[in-house]
C-alpha cells in the first residue's frame, strides 16, 4: 500500500494556515457560480504571468463588466486582448479564452451542466482546445469544478524531488503518485496544491535573500 502523503499536507497546513492571498478565491468553498466562472478565467490568464499582472487583466475585465465567460463569447478578439494585455502573451490567451468561453458556454451547455459530467469527458473537452494543456484542464477542474484531479506544475515538482519523491516522472505519472497517497477529496488537493506552491516561493524567496 503507497504511503500517504496526508501528514506532509498537515505540515505544510500548520506552517501556512488555511491558502490565501492569491488562492483565496480558488480555494473558497463553496464557490457561487460567478466565482467558479472567474477561476477558469484565470487559470487561462496566469499561463506564463505573475500574479500581480493576472490581478490587472483581471481587475480590467471586472471594470468593463466582462467577468463573466458569457460576457467574453460577446467580445471581439480586439477588445478582450486589451483588456487582458497586462497578463502577458495577450492575443494568445485572447484566443485560448474566447474558445474555452465558447466551448462552455455554447458547446456545453454552460459551467454548471459541465460540472455534471464525469471528469474524463470535461478533461477531454478542455485538452482539445489549442493552448490548454494538462496543467491548465486541472487547474480549472479542480479550482472551479471540484473534481477531484491533483494539479502537477513546476513547483509540484519542485517539491516532490525535494522530498525524494519521482519529481521528474511523466506529468500522469506524478499526477497518479498524489492521487495514489492522498484520499479523493477535492478540498485536499485544492489545499494541498496550493500550499505547495506557497511554500516553493517562499523556499525561493529565502533562496534569493541567501544569495544577495
Amino acid at each position: 500500500m503507497a504511503k500517504s502523503l496526508i501528514p506532509f499536507f498537515e505540515e505544510l497546513k500548520k506552517q501556512y494556515g488555511q491558502p490565501s492571498g492569491q488562492w483565496a478565491l480558488w480555494c473558497k468553498r463553496p464557490k457561487n457560480w460567478a466565482e467558479r466562472e472567474q477561476v477558469a478565467i484565470e487559470a487561462i490568464l496566469t499561463q506564463r504571468a505573475n500574479w500581480l499582472n493576472v490581478q490587472q487583466a483581471v481587475e480590467n475585465l471586472e471594470k468593463a463588466g466582462c467577468l463573466l465567460l458569457r460576457d467574453i463569447v460577446e467580445m471581439s478578439p480586439g477588445q478582450l486582448e486589451r483588456l487582458i494585455r497586462p497578463s502577458g502573451f495577450y492575443r494568445q490567451k485572447s484566443v485560448r479564452l474566447l474558445t474555452l468561453a465558447k466551448v462552455i458556454e455554447k458547446d456545453s451547455g454552460g459551467l454548471k451542466r459541465l460540472k455534471s459530467l464525469p471528469v474524463g469527458k470535461v478533461r477531454q473537452q478542455l485538452l482539445s482546445i489549442s493552448g490548454i494543456g494538462p496543467e491548465t484542464a486541472d487547474d480549472i477542474l479542480l479550482y472551479a469544478l471540484d473534481k477531484a484531479v491533483f494539479v502537477v506544475d513546476e513547483y509540484t515538482r519542485r517539491w516532490a524531488k525535494l522530498f525524494g519523491f519521482p519529481g521528474e516522472s511523466s506529468y500522469s505519472k506524478l499526477q497518479e503518485f498524489f492521487q495514489e497517497r492522498l484520499p479523493q477529496d477535492y478540498r485536499v488537493y485544492q489545499d494541498f496544491h496550493a500550499l505547495i506552491v506557497i511554500d516553493g516561493k517562499a523556499r525561493r524567496g529565502k533562496k534569493c535573500l541567501s544569495e544577495a
